[in-house]
């Protein structure tokens, strides 16, 4: 029999005149054969003993002549999927990738693998003409089994008219994502794949992508034309990672270097949103004794490549990078991924957080989150298409979600992605570590489906909630939906608590979400069914552990020295100096800035003008005396200082703080200068205040003249001139709230600082 079996593997058209018995022992001993085929070429190109997942299967429907669609993790071994069939199937694999850094890397790995230089190139911008032709000459010769492609170098005529002369075996799209308006790196380029595909000649076709929603998964399959592919899908849920999100405070670069400092001896990379706060991130880190390199599109390639190679090679602990480094970068055992900045949408974040841990080792992913940082990134949207923008924002609503969300982490973003976690506690992400009380929201659920239902399903999370606290923003005054019955239903509940409720009814399939219109709600029929019925519903909110207390104002004391002792010593300093100037004490330096004397002990001028609110003129017109006491006290009681933890920064000055000076020199209204930084008065203010704290001296006596009423301005100075603080809620309530705006007290007290105290 297996004599009959060999030969009839080789006629498979006689298969027909065996018995079902035979057939099935044909087939069954044809698909073994393949198995031992593969795991063979497995170990003798790659060196691995098993596929892992998917991979077996993919590459077998790959082999079948199937177009593909592959859906899987980062560090789940995508790129064997089409490497290995390439090198066992006749002709040259397209693979089609957006990075040259990605393309060099992936390409050298191949000829690591075989005794052939030939066996992979690249075509793209980088190479000469000279380059181009050799690369041409091992693809006809028939040495070449994978040419990597950028979708520009694809679309060149003199490409495609080469290309239709060559065997292809298949076309691999790799980050398809990029297809898709929804994926976080659209590229209108992967738009143009299949027109050229089909001008070079249709072969199957393998999409591979690491982030997918369902709504991208669509868009990826419609526009290269394989609807009919097989869809292999892996789980989302990489274990080893661990997910965190931080509040970004004033102190954000203090946390991060304490952070890496205890990662010491292990990778790890930070993400940046701009290529400017990577460069000052990353010496920022370098002047703290942390190895730390650069990395952004903006830097000449050759940089570029260096930094990326000491990164891969250990020579740096960190590599400091804009949203491009690490796709398909091979590094196992990067241990950290910090987010700076909130990314631009989950799909990314989820990308770029796959690069931790994927040796299946550790893996933490801390991401630093201000609602300021989404505002600014919707900034960023306007001037941009209508529906460009509906999806931006939409995409940055579900980020701002998950960062403010106190449901499981891990269980959002396998939601997110279309994959149900069945457990309410991973144990492996800040929020299932941290305290919850358990809320029983049902009543609240029927109020939000109720709403939903009033504004006929056809609006997004934000103005649900804005109708049921009551919020008469400007949509929901034009559409009216302040007569609605249920506006202002919820007015007493926290907009937090609104929302955990929506997100928890997401995820139990009570509400969805209509992609197609950019995120509405729709109330599904589980949604309609406890509208009718109520009960229980478990929502899991975040217990306070402290009381709420009023916000601090820069002038007044946290009380958070940590030598109370020398602290009252600089008190009672400040106090013979204000005397003998016949200033007010806060002029000289306000109590956070003797705090933090009291704290780090600053013995030299440099160390003084780092301390906040001193800076370099009022460390030279005040410090000596104080630097003299402290450096005494230092002495005296053998203290050691904490000098080798402070968080050095880099000598440079803001260009927003010189712009700000320089248009205030020119006279600039400050309201024309507010709106042409993209800031609110407040904000300006808050700059101009810290440039005046930290010593220099500007004049804004022609703008108070045009706003402030001149008895009002004497009035102001003269109270801050016999104050005891300087803090604007106090000054407030003594000059009269409904005599005076915080606007106007803040624009004298900073002409009162100038005065006096610079």
């Amino acid at each position: 029999m297996n004599k009959k079996i060999t030969l009839l593997l080789h006629t498979e058209k006689h298969i027909t005149k065996l018995s079902k018995e035979e057939s099935n022992l044909i087939y069954l001993h044809y698909y073994m054969n393949r198995h031992e085929q593969l795991l063979q070429a497995l170990k003798h190109n790659f060196g691995f003993d098993g596929f892992k997942g998917n991979q077996e299967a993919i590459i077998e429907n790959v082999m079948d002549g199937n177009d593909t669609f592959v859906l899987m993790p980062t560090g789940g071994g995508k790129s064997l999927c089409y490497q290995l069939p390439s090198l066992l199937m006749e002709g040259t694999a397209i693979v089609i990738s957006p990075l040259i850094a990605l393309m060099k890397n992936q390409v050298d790995a191949m000829r690591n693998f075989s005794e052939e230089d030939g066996v992979a190139h690249f075509i793209n911008s980088s190479l000469t003409k000279a380059e181009i032709a050799a690369v041409r000459d091992d693809i006809m010769a028939g040495k070449t089994k994978l040419l990597y492609v950028a979708p520009e170098s694809l679309n060149k005529d003199e490409n495609v008219d080469f290309l239709k002369n060559v065997k292809i075996s298949f076309y691999a799209v790799d980050e398809a994502h990029c297809i898709s308006e929804w994926g976080h790196d659209f590229r209108p380029e992967y738009r143009r794949i299949l027109p050229i595909v089909k001008r070079i000649g249709r072969s199957p076709i393998i999409a591979l992508t690491a982030t997918a929603t369902p709504k991208v998964q669509h868009d990826i399959q419609k526009n290269l034309g394989m609807l009919k592919a097989k869809v292999f899908k892996s789980s989302f849920n990489r274990q080893n990672l661990y997910y965190e999100v931080r509040p970004k405070t004033d102190d954000v670069d203090k946390d991060l270097i304490k952070y890496i400092r205890s990662m010491e001896g292990k990778s790890g990379i930070v993400y940046c949103l701009s290529r400017k706060t990577v460069e000052d991130l990353a010496q920022t880190l370098q002047v703290n004794n942390i190895t730390a390199l650069p990395y952004h599109a903006g830097m000449e390639s050759s940089v570029r490549s260096e930094n990326q190679d000491a990164f891969l090679m250990e020579k740096v602990q960190v590599i400091v990078a804009t949203i491009a480094f690490g796709m398909g970068i091979d590094k196992p055992d990067v241990r950290f991924v910090v987010h700076y900045d909130i990314p631009k949408s989950l799909e990314g974040y989820y990308q770029e957080t796959g690069r931790a841990g994927r040796d299946g080792g550790e893996g933490q992913c801390i991401c630093y989150y201000s609602p300021k940082d989404i505002e600014r990134l919707r900034k960023f949207q306007q001037g941009k298409p209508v529906a460009e923008q509906e999806i931006g924002n939409q995409l940055l609503f579900e980020t701002q979600s998950y960062a403010e969300s106190t449901l499981c982490r891990r269980k959002l973003l396998l939601h997110y992605f279309g994959e149900e976690y069945d457990k309410d506690n991973c144990g492996n992400c800040d929020n299932c570590k941290k305290h919850y009380k358990i809320i029983d929201a049902g009543e609240l659920l029927q109020l939000v489906i109720e709403t939903i239902q009033q504004l006929n399903e056809k609006f997004k999370a934000e103005h649900v909630v804005d109708v049921l606290k009551g919020n008469e923003t400007a949509a929901v005054i034009s559409y009216k939906h302040n007569e609605l019955e249920n506006f202002g239903a919820a007015e007493d509940e926290d907009e937090t608590t609104l929302h955990a409720v929506i997100r928890q009814a997401m995820l139990t399939g009570m509400i969805k979400k209509d992609i197609d219109s950019y995120g509405d709600l729709k109330v599904t029929a589980e949604g309609k069914k406890f509208m009718k019925k109520g009960g229980e519903f478990k929502v899991p909110i975040e217990q306070n552990s402290e009381d709420d207390e009023d916000a601090i104002d820069p002038g007044m004391s946290s009380g958070s020295a940590a030598d109370d002792v020398l602290y009252s010593i600089l008190k009672d300093i400040r106090k013979k100096i204000s005397k003998k100037l016949n200033v007010p004490p806060f002029v000289i330096f306000q109590d956070p800035s003797l705090e933090a004397m009291a704290t780090s002990y600053p013995i030299t001028y440099e160390e003084l003008q780092n301390i906040p609110g001193v800076g370099a003129g009022k460390a030279k017109r005040y410090g000596e005396e104080f630097l003299h006491v402290i450096k005494e006290y230092v002495d005296e009681n053998e203290i050691i200082r904490p000098e080798d933890l402070r968080v050095r920064t880099v000598a440079k000055k803001s260009q927003l703080k010189i712009s700000i000076i320089q248009a205030i020199d020119l006279q600039k209204d400050l309201d024309d200068l507010a709106e042409s930084k993209g800031m609110s008065m407040e904000e300006l203010l808050e700059e101009i205040e810290a440039i005046v704290y930290s010593g220099t001296k500007i004049n804004i006596n022609y703008f108070i003249e045009e706003v402030v009423d001149p008895d009002k301005e004497e009035e102001i100075y003269d109270y801050f001139r016999n104050a005891e603080t300087d803090n604007i809620a106090t000054a407030l309530r003594a000059l009269g709230e409904d005599d005076f705006t915080e606007i106007e007290v803040r624009l004298v007290r900073i002409k009162f600082q100038c005065e006096l105290g610079s």
